[in-house]
């Protein structure tokens, strides 16, 4: 066999091993590139992607706990309080003092711990609506969060502003915490007895359950693995700004949610792709930077960003074949011709 042919196959082996999300979410990203270089180069200017791959990281690891939830066939609404509180406790209670940011930062992950365990209880073992529950258990979060804030902002501290928010070899360090973290998790879904487990559980719960599988403790461990996922996200976030907002986490819910469909995970539950989450996360952050660079006002980007999660819905959801066999059976019949 020829070089070139060892090549060809090579590729082709790439592509086919590679999910119909990851596929679609590199392509509209290549495709999105593009129409910044044409239409808005300030967008991709060297400051820009500086500024802008911080935010995308966060998305992806947020989105990556998001994923395993929507694996799980369920949904997490409480994310919002989640990334508000660590952000909160992290600035809050360590203000001005870097001795501080370590124990309130674990102190943090036990509270996002605890709240993992909340959702998985009364949704994996009370057999409560994913939406209903972690609504709820977001309430409470914001009752916390504005018990230790009064809903007013601190600076983060000089320790975590150099860890999260500094620089290493011009890539902005939250970019490292985000590959490993998406590294991690696939590795852990992907290549563990445990991970697929998760996935058969995630797929077909029934039939799961009839093999021996422990369905209610899959599905809990979806919700307190997310948790750790936002509370890193989190506390990235606290040190890429200066002074995050009591509510800082309230931009993410439907962002997160987007990622994964655009990442081709269905909102049914089954099998979904981490990575094509992360690329979906970097498309969506460098979108809203396109849509900023028009000069568009910010209700415009919320809009654009909804649109991309009725398109990610549209689009990995929709028989468009069978839409279009539809479409052509009900054409009339061309006439007659007249004799």
């Amino acid at each position: 066999m020829s070089a070139q042919s060892r090549s060809s196959l090579g590729v082709a082996r790439i592509f086919s091993s590679a999910s119909r999300g990851l596929v679609t979410v590199v392509g509209a990203t290549a495709l999105l590139l593009v129409a910044c270089v044409l239409f808005a180069p300030s967008s991709i200017s060297g400051g820009a992607l500086q500024g802008m791959l911080p935010f995308a990281a966060v998305l992806a690891i947020v989105a990556l706990g998001q994923t395993l939830v929507v694996m799980q066939g369920g949904i997490d609404l409480s994310i919002a309080g989640s990334i508000s509180l660590v952000i909160v406790i992290v600035t809050h209670e360590a203000y001005g003092d870097d001795a501080k940011v370590l124990p309130v930062a674990l102190a943090a992950l036990a509270v996002a711990v605890a709240t993992g365990f909340l959702n998985g209880f009364l949704i994996g073992r009370l057999g409560l609506n994913a939406i209903v529950a972690t609504l709820g258990t977001n309430a409470l979060l914001y009752a916390l969060v504005l018990g230790i804030s009064g809903g007013t902002p601190r600076q983060t501290t000089d320790l975590l502003a150099s860890v999260a928010g500094g620089e290493t070899a011009t890539v902005p360090n939250s970019v490292f915490f985000a590959v490993a973290a998406v590294v991690v998790a696939t590795l852990a879904v992907k290549r563990t007895v445990a991970g697929r487990r998760f996935e058969a559980v995630g797929a077909n719960g029934a039939a799961a359950w009839a093999t021996g599988l422990k369905v209610q403790r899959h599905r809990a461990g979806g919700y307190v693995w997310a948790q750790v996922l936002y509370w890193l996200g989190a506390v990235l976030l606290a040190g890429i700004i200066n002074k995050p907002t009591a509510y800082q986490g309230d931009s993410y819910l439907l962002a997160s949610v987007a990622a994964v469909v655009l990442g081709g995970t269905s909102l049914l539950g089954g099998r979904g792709d981490l990575v094509a989450t992360a690329v979906a996360a970097l498309f969506l952050t460098q979108l809203s930077q396109f849509v900023l660079a028009l000069g568009v006002t910010f209700a415009v980007q919320t809009l654009v960003e909804a649109a991309a999660l009725a398109i990610g819905v549209a689009l990995y959801t929709v028989d468009w074949s069978g839409v279009v066999r539809r479409l052509a059976r009900s054409r009339p019949a061309p006439p007659l011709p007249a004799d």
